[in-house]
């Protein structure tokens, strides 16, 4: 069941919702929590889609807040709210109403939202995209116990990282973290299973995907050992090499679906971990509603701290950069200075010193 209306109130929406939830046959309201989803009008079909799906395992009034623009200054000086209610299958198990806001109201969406708000709920709040920097002092991100953005959507991820760690405030999350919750179960499982002391780490993934850098920063802050980061191809996370007193222990999925998990001294074992889609993402972070203390622990660690200590586990290879570029030029400048008949004795220490 479908209900538009235009221009109208958040009155007038609730009353549709009452009249709404008659005509169906449900007058009980048997929500668990109400979702704010702030996006624009081309993320909103994805971000809604998988809100309802997600809603099949938590019941909840879904409020899709989506920011219109308006182009001339009239138009910006004229406020109006455009809504459409979606009650029964319309809206999987919940209720849906989209809100479309328009000119001046644009900047007050909270008064929008906060009558519309199921009482005595959890509230959560998702940024699909665009999320702001500082998510708990945003005026939606304040009505909220939880508040879920996606570094990943963002356009320097990794850069996104260390402003999410600045801003941090008890309730935020972030599904780039989400993502990894299978391997840090499958990590964790795998080191239960042998006695044994890790000094180093290798996590391996496609170039600004923020999902690599946070699992490398959870095993640098648990583990207290080194982590390295090396890039590949994808798709997402590809491996994660741990070294240690008994043996490597090497969790390797190259094709983002199965992974193979890897134990000296055990049978290799295959691994279910595929790639998950986001309304799967979403369902599991309503099943928390409190602080994820772990995430904000990892997200502190630092991005900067983990480069630092992926220095030191390959030294070898920073040196032979530095001096291909720096040695070999100062040995053409000196062999241009220099008489013709000295230019192969001057090149020959630098070529060995590159050798080296």
């Amino acid at each position: 069941m479908k209900t538009d209306l235009t221009d109208t109130t958040s009155s007038k929406i609730n009353k549709a919702l009452v009249l709404g939830r008659r005509a169906i046959g449900t007058p009980a309201v048997g929500m668990v929590l109400t979702l704010v989803i702030v996006t624009d009008e081309e993320n909103a079909y994805d971000a809604l889609k998988a809100a309802n799906e997600a809603s099949r395992e938590h019941p909840s009034r879904t409020l899709v807040v989506i920011k219109r623009v308006s182009r001339s200054p009239r138009d910006r000086a004229q406020a109006r709210l455009d809504a459409e209610v979606r009650l029964g299958a319309d809206a999987s198990t919940g209720e849906t109403v989209v809100l479309r806001l328009y000119g001046e109201v644009v900047d007050h969406a909270q008064s929008v939202v906060l009558p519309l708000l199921l009482p005595d709920a959890p509230v959560v709040v998702w940024w699909p995209v665009n999320a702001p920097s500082d998510p708990a002092n945003d005026p939606l991100g304040a009505l909220a116990q939880r508040r879920v953005t996606d570094t990943y959507a963002a356009e320097q991820p990794i850069q996104e990282l260390t402003a999410r760690a600045d801003a941090y405030t008890p309730g935020d999350t972030d599904l780039s973290w989400t993502r990894i919750t299978p391997w840090r179960s499958m990590l964790a499982a795998a080191l239960d299973q042998v006695v044994c002391e890790v000094t180093s780490a290798e996590v391996e993934g496609e170039e600004f995907n923020p999902s690599v850098e946070l699992l490398a920063m959870w095993l640098a802050d648990r583990l207290k050992v080194p982590v390295r980061r090396s890039k590949s191809a994808g798709p997402g996370l590809t491996s994660v090499r741990m070294e240690t007193d008994a043996g490597p222990i090497v969790l390797d999925r190259p094709d983002g679906s199965l992974a193979t998990l890897s134990i000296e001294g055990q049978p290799d074992r295959a691994v279910a971990l595929k790639r998950r889609e986001t309304a799967e993402l979403i369902a599991e972070e309503l099943r928390r509603l409190d602080p994820d203390d772990t995430y904000a622990t990892a997200l502190r660690f630092g991005v900067e701290r983990l480069d630092e200590e992926a220095a030191t586990v390959a030294p070898e290879t920073v040196v032979d950069t530095v001096v291909e570029t720096v040695v070999e030029p100062a040995a053409e400048t000196a062999a241009e200075a220099a008489p013709a008949a000295k230019p192969a004795s001057k090149k020959a220490p630098a070529r060995k010193a590159a050798a080296k």
